[in-house]
C-alpha cells in the first residue's frame, strides 16, 4: 500500500496554480440534508456509483448523488448496523457510545463514509480513512457529505495521530490483510487504541467456512492472543476484540512472544513520517496504575482536563484559561461573520494550529466538525486534543494536506504564517494550498501580526478573495500586536465552466 501514502511532488512539479472549480459548480447542499445527497456537478465521478450501486452506497438520481446509508456489509443501512453493534456489546438502549464513555472512532477503509456520518447523531466523532485507490474519491464524498474523513491508509508509515486516541476502531469487508509483515498493520491499530479500546472487524474471515478464510481466522486468532486482546463476543459475521486495561498481561507472556514489546525509548506519539514498527506499544506507569484512561465521558469530557496534560507540564488553570480565552475569540469571530452566514452555512471546519483544540471546542453548541492540525515540530498537543472527545491530525504545512479540493467551509489560521516564515519553504505556496482546500464561497480567519495582513491584502484580487472584516488588535504572549482579517473566497469560474453552467 506504500504508493497510496502521501508523496510530494519535486519542486518543477509543483502547480503553482488555483484549481477552478468543476463545470456547473454548485454551492454544497446544507447539513444534515448533505448526509443523503450532493450535488452531481460537485464530483464528477459517479464509477463508483455504478460499482457500488447493488450494496446501497450511493445512487445517481437526476443532477444529486444520494446515499441510502448501505454499506459492503451493511445494505440495510449503517444506523441498523450500529444499533447491532452497540447491542452485541450490551450497551445501554442500543447506543454505542455507551453514555459518553465511546466518543472517538477510526473507520478503516471507511468507503463514503456512511458508518462515521451514522455515528453522529449518538454523539460519536469517527475519522474516517480511505486511500485513492480503485474507488477513487471516497473521501472527497464524505466531506461533500459534511462528514469527517481523511485521505489516508495503513501502509508503511504511522497514521498523523498519537497513541491512544480512539476508544472504538472499525472495519467492515476492507481488504486489509492484516497477517502481513508480522501483524504491523494490527500492531498499528493497537497503538492507535485507547485501554480497554475494542476492534470491530467485519469480515468473511469472521464467519466462513471455507479452508482459506478458516486459516487466516485462526492466524488472525493466534495474532491477536499474543497481543493481549480478548474476544469481546463474536455474532454472525462479526467480532470484537478488546484491548486489555493494564500491562498486566504483556508481562505475563512467555519470553521471546513475538510480537515484541517496543523499545522504551520509542515515541508512541511520534507520526510525522515515521515506520510502522511490529511491536506492541505498552501503557505508561500512569495509565497502567490508573487501568484505563481517566476520561471523563463526553460532553464533560470537552472541558476537563485530561490526565495527558502533565506530559507537556500544563496546569488545569492553564487549560482552563485556555478554553476561556478562545471563547471569548470565537464568539468574537461569529460577531464579525454575522452579516455573511446564516446557521447552517458552515459545516467543515479546519483549525491549521489547533493548539489544545480549544477553538473547536468553543464551537460545541453550532453544527459543525472542526479538523484540529498540529504542527509536526511542536508539542504534539493532538492527543489532549483527543482526550477532549475532539479529532484532528499532524501535518506539516510546508506540504499541502490530505484532502481533495473544495473540502473545507471555513479555515482558522492563527500565526500558522508567522511560523512559516521561520522556515525553508513559500508563504504563497500556503496560500494557493489553503485555496485548494477551500470551498468557493467559504472563509478563513487569519489571526497573525499586521505584516501578515498585509502580505495576505497583496495576493487577494489573484486569489479571487475578497475581506470581509477585521477585528482590533490584540496584544499576543509576546507582547507583539495580533490582528484578525477575515477574507471569502469568491464564487468564479472559468470560461469552460461557463460553457456548461445555467
Amino acid at each position: 500500500m506504500e504508493h497510496y501514502e502521501r508523496h510530494c511532488p519535486v519542486p518543477e512539479r509543483r502547480f503553482n496554480c488555483l484549481i477552478p472549480p468543476p463545470p456547473g459548480y454548485k454551492v454544497p447542499i446544507k447539513w444534515p440534508k448533505s448526509r443523503d445527497e450532493v450535488w452531481k456537478v460537485n464530483i464528477p465521478h459517479t464509477h463508483l456509483a455504478n460499482e457500488k450501486s447493488d450494496q446501497n452506497w450511493m445512487v445517481v438520481k437526476g443532477n444529486k448523488i444520494s446515499f441510502p446509508g448501505g454499506g459492503t456489509h451493511f445494505h440495510y443501512g449503517a444506523d441498523k448496523y450500529i444499533a447491532s453493534i452497540a447491542n452485541m456489546l450490551n450497551f445501554s438502549n442500543n447506543i454505542l457510545n455507551n453514555e459518553g464513555r465511546l466518543r472517538t472512532v477510526l473507520d478503516v477503509g471507511c468507503g463514503v463514509a456512511s458508518f462515521g456520518g451514522y455515528l453522529l447523531s449518538s454523539d460519536i466523532i469517527s475519522m474516517s480513512l480511505a486511500p485513492n485507490d480503485v474507488h477513487q474519491n471516497q473521501i472527497q464524498f464524505a466531506l461533500e457529505r459534511g462528514i469527517p474523513a481523511y485521505l489516508g491508509v495503513l501502509g508503511t508509515k504511522r497514521l498523523p495521530y498519537p497513541s491512544r486516541s480512539f476508544e472504538f476502531a472499525h472495519c467492515s469487508r476492507c481488504r486489509i490483510d492484516w497477517l502481513q509483515r508480522d501483524g504491523i498493520l494490527l500492531l498499528e491499530l493497537d497503538r492507535l487504541l485507547r485501554p480497554g479500546g475494542y476492534f470491530a472487524y467485519s469480515s468473511p474471515e469472521a464467519y466462513a467456512q471455507d479452508e482459506e478464510d478458516l486459516r487466516i481466522w485462526r492466524e488472525m486468532s493466534a495474532l491477536v492472543e499474543r497481543m493481549c486482546w480478548k474476544i469481546a463476543v463474536k455474532r454472525n459475521q462479526t467480532v470484537i476484540w478488546v484491548k486489555p486495561l493494564t500491562n498486566d498481561c504483556y508481562m505475563e507472556r512467555e519470553p521471546g512472544t513475538q510480537p515484541p514489546l517496543c523499545k522504551s525509548d520509542d515515541d508512541p506519539d511520534a507520526v510525522w513520517g515515521v515506520p510502522m514498527k511490529a511491536c506492541i506499544t505498552p501503557y505508561s506507569d500512569q495509565q497502567h496504575k490508573a487501568k484505563g484512561t481517566g476520561l471523563a465521558p463526553w460532553p464533560a469530557r470537552l472541558t476537563t482536563p485530561p490526565p495527558r496534560l502533565a506530559d507537556f507540564g500544563y496546569s488545569a488553570e492553564m487549560f482552563e484559561k485556555d478554553t476561556e480565552v478562545w471563547q471569548h475569540r470565537v464568539e468574537n469571530y461569529w460577531n464579525l461573520l454575522s452579516p455573511k452566514i446564516q446557521p447552517d452555512t458552515l459545516r467543515n471546519l479546519m483549525d491549521m494550529k489547533a493548539n489544545l483544540g480549544s477553538f473547536a471546542a468553543a464551537l460545541k453548541s453550532k453544527d459543525v466538525w472542526v479538523m484540529n492540525v498540529v504542527p509536526e515540530d511542536g508539542p504534539n498537543t493532538l492527543k489532549i486534543i483527543y482526550d477532549r472527545g475532539l479529532m484532528g491530525s499532524v501535518h506539516s504545512w510546508c506540504e499541502s494536506y490530505s484532502t481533495y479540493p473544495r473540502t473545507y467551509d471555513l479555515l482558522h489560521a492563527w500565526t500558522v504564517f508567522s511560523d512559516i516564515a521561520k522556515k525553508d519553504c513559500s508563504a504563497v505556496d500556503l496560500l494557493i494550498e489553503m485555496d485548494r482546500i477551500l470551498r468557493p464561497t467559504g472563509f478563513i480567519i487569519i489571526r497573525d501580526n499586521p505584516s501578515v495582513v498585509e502580505f495576505v491584502k497583496k495576493h487577494m484580487s489573484a486569489l479571487h478573495w475578497e475581506a470581509v472584516a477585521t477585528g482590533d488588535a490584540e496584544e499576543n504572549e509576546q507582547g507583539g500586536d495580533e490582528l484578525v482579517f477575515i477574507v471569502q473566497k469568491k464564487m468564479w469560474l472559468t470560461s469552460k465552466s461557463f460553457s456548461v453552467t445555467e
